[in-house]
């Protein structure tokens, strides 16, 4: 196996606390790995942030991943298998991730998030999805995709430039790179979730449906009502208001997934 390049690793972060008690923590990012980090704080929207960290680095493969992401002690031996399978395959990529969504919902990857546990299992080739979940996402910046800066919060990008690969034929593929993500979630999704959903809609009118790993967006809007209503009845009936809670540390997950690992119960 050749030796990888520096990759650049990007977060757009507004907690130090659970920045440092998650990503930072990841043993590829730690010491003298050659690998570099920006740290993109105080701007408005992730498309924002992520290009500008795109014009900042010398560095071709970038990995985008949310702050509350912890990657496995082997995060980047997966990701080099990835690419050495897609450079025989598909050297032509457009984005790569750990978790996302084919057209008819069938999600793939291999995460550890949240309350819920464990997503998926270990695979040998990368999977080709519609989407891609935002918690990671691997681009190369020759490729000459960008972030959508119309997108003016933090949802969706990750559709966006999913989408935007597949209009220059360039293929998304989720890939077999376990990480765990420290996830919390209110129960209620905030309206510039379904400002960016109508963005998205009305930008991509003409290759809907898209399946996303938390909405189908349709010309309907069908499935965007549903979840309203489902988080109406949650909110205001049932008197929930927190889906899923993040703990203090995200080394705690990572350590149970590495004893399950140990006890023979998940393969890497």
């Amino acid at each position: 196996m050749t030796h990888m390049n520096p990759i650049t690793f990007v977060v757009a972060a507004n907690s130090r606390d659970i920045l440092e008690n998650n990503l930072l923590a990841s043993a590829c990012l730690r010491g003298d790995s050659g690998n570099q980090v920006l740290v993109q704080e105080g701007f408005k929207s992730a498309a924002t942030a992520y290009n500008d960290a795109i014009g900042k680095t010398t560095n071709d493969l970038m990995v985008f991943a949310h702050q509350d992401i912890l990657f496995a002690k082997n995060w980047i031996a997966d990701l080099e298998k990835a690419l050495e399978r897609l450079e025989q395959t598909d050297p032509n990529w457009g984005v790569l991730g750990c978790y996302g969504e084919t057209t008819n919902c069938e999600g793939q990857g291999y995460i550890w998030s949240g309350e819920q546990g464990i997503l998926g299992k270990a695979f040998d080739e990368p999977a080709p999805v519609q989407t891609l979940d935002e918690i990671v996402l691997i681009l190369r910046k020759s490729s000459g995709l960008r972030f959508d800066e119309g997108l003016k919060n933090f949802h969706f990008y990750g559709t966006d430039i999913c989408m935007e690969a597949a209009k220059r034929r360039r293929k998304v593929y989720a890939i077999s790179a376990f990480c765990v993500h420290n996830a919390a979630q209110t129960v209620m999704l905030p309206k510039e979730f379904y400002e960016c959903y109508g963005y998205i809609k009305k930008k991509w009118v003409d290759r809907l449906p898209i399946q996303t790993t938390v909405i189908r967006v349709t010309r309907s809007s069908k499935e965007m009502y549903k979840r309203r209503v489902m988080e109406l009845y949650q909110r205001y009936v049932q008197r929930r208001v927190n889906g899923l809670h993040r703990v203090a540390d995200g080394r705690v997950l990572l350590r149970k997934y590495e004893e399950m690992l140990a006890a023979g119960q998940v393969k890497a």
